[in-house]
């Protein structure tokens, strides 16, 4: 290595640290399909960790609904969605997701994303641009995902926009902060879904203080959509709410099990977006072969399967709930398939995560900046393809895994 190359240099310095501080990340590769069970290094490990929530990033329907998708429109949109990129798949799609939450938004309108990164940037900096320079405010949950964040950074950098963050358990510090606010436009960002704790956004309360005070809400329901209400389209559902003001951003690779995102909302705004939502017009379509599994993949999650499906995981929710107790660790009261085990120190997570490879399970240790300092944990993820002898099973493991580790330290 040349001394004189002072970015290369950096970079080692920098990953050296990384290291000291138990936060260097390393790439898994992974042998086989998303499901349950995953082989990894030749090795086959019971995993609980995915966001394939409902089972059916593997369903036999979905895999042939892929093939006929790519025989029908091929493996490519050779453009950006304005150019050539939009295929009739796309527009089934999104007319299809605007059905979906159309009970909840009035004139629904959908686009449909390549990722959700893209649709929350998307929504963020292109809601903002409505108003003039620097006459905007955004309200960031403290807790929210990075995409989020990126937006709402991007966003203010570009605009002005006012930025200020706020407790999701604490709604009164938001409201006193609105009750100031003069700008013509106010936008509420918040996860739907807390991907790392599991614990879900007070929807309605924030909707009636968005009403009260003129604000729009946007809703990121990554991991919700799917899970959550009766046939299974989101945190909307399960809220009961209904208002022109929400901007619902949802994920199709998670509980969905294929890939992309979408952002709903009154069509106006959407139409906005297609004009000013730079990710949006800039990037290539997805593959319309994608988009006519995720037809197939809808009709699974608002069928009956679906709500056996649902169903499944709300008693594996139940029974973690019941039967799983630490002594020293702390488990969040998550009525979601989200399930962290919070241990606090970069070390123990790593530690646990390594018994936990050796006895046969995948579940990576989460450590900061991903959670906040002195929070690093297990994040477990339940699937309604696991068995509850499977959960049980778990449970036992990690029940000696603590107490190995109580003794080592």
């Amino acid at each position: 290595m040349s001394k004189n190359f002072s970015a290369l240099n950096m970079a080692v310095q920098q990953v050296a640290e990384l290291d000291a501080q138990l936060l260097r990340r390393k790439l898994r590769i992974t042998e086989s399909p998303c499901d349950t069970k995953a082989s990894v290094g030749q090795r086959e490990l019971k995993a609980f960790c995915s966001n394939d929530y409902l089972g059916l990033a593997n369903h036999p329907k979905l895999i042939a609904e892929i093939a006929k998708g790519a025989k029908l429109y091929g493996v490519g949109s050779g453009a950006s969605h304005l150019i050539s990129g939009h295929s009739i798949a796309h527009d089934f799609l999104e007319k299809k997701l605007a059905s979906f939450e159309g009970k909840h938004i009035p004139n629904a309108r959908a686009l449909f994303f390549s990722t959700g990164y893209l649709a929350n940037m998307s929504a963020i900096t292109g809601l903002v641009r409505l108003a003039e320079q620097g006459e905007a405010s955004i309200y960031s949950a403290k807790l929210n995902h990075a995409s989020l964040i990126d937006g709402v950074r991007l966003a203010s950098a570009q605009t002005k926009a006012k930025v200020s963050l706020f407790d999701h358990h604490d709604l009164i510090s938001l409201e006193n902060k609105l009750q100031q606010d003069t700008h013509p436009l106010k936008l509420i960002v918040i996860d739907g879904v807390f991907s790392m704790d599991g614990d879900i956004a007070p929807v309605e309360k924030l909707l009636h203080i968005a009403e009260h005070y003129d604000a729009l809400l946007m809703v990121d329901d990554a991991h919700g959509f799917g899970v959550l209400g009766e046939h299974g389209h989101g945190i909307l559902e399960q809220a009961s709410v209904h208002s022109e003001r929400i901007i619902y951003i949802g994920t199709l690779g998670k509980a969905a099990g294929v890939s992309g995102a979408f952002i709903c909302a009154e069509a106006h705004f959407i139409e906005w977006l297609i004009q000013k939502g730079r990710p949006y017009i800039y990037s290539t379509a997805t593959p319309p072969a994608i988009a006519h599994t995720l037809l197939t993949s809808l009709e699974l999650i608002e069928g009956d399967e679906g709500v056996a499906r649902r169903k499944q995981l709300h008693q594996l929710i139940q029974i973690w709930r019941d039967e799983m107790t630490f002594s020293s660790w702390e488990k969040t009261p998550s009525s979601t398939p989200i399930q962290p085990v919070i241990m606090g120190s970069n070390a123990d997570a790593l530690a646990a995560a390594k018994l936990l490879d050796e006895a046969g399970y995948w579940i990576p240790a989460i450590r900061p900046p991903t959670v906040p300092v002195g929070s690093a944990r297990l994040r477990i993820t339940f699937s309604a393809n696991h068995s509850v002898d499977d959960l049980r099973e778990l449970i036992q493991t990690l029940k000696m895994i603590e107490q190995t580790i109580q003794g080592a330290s």
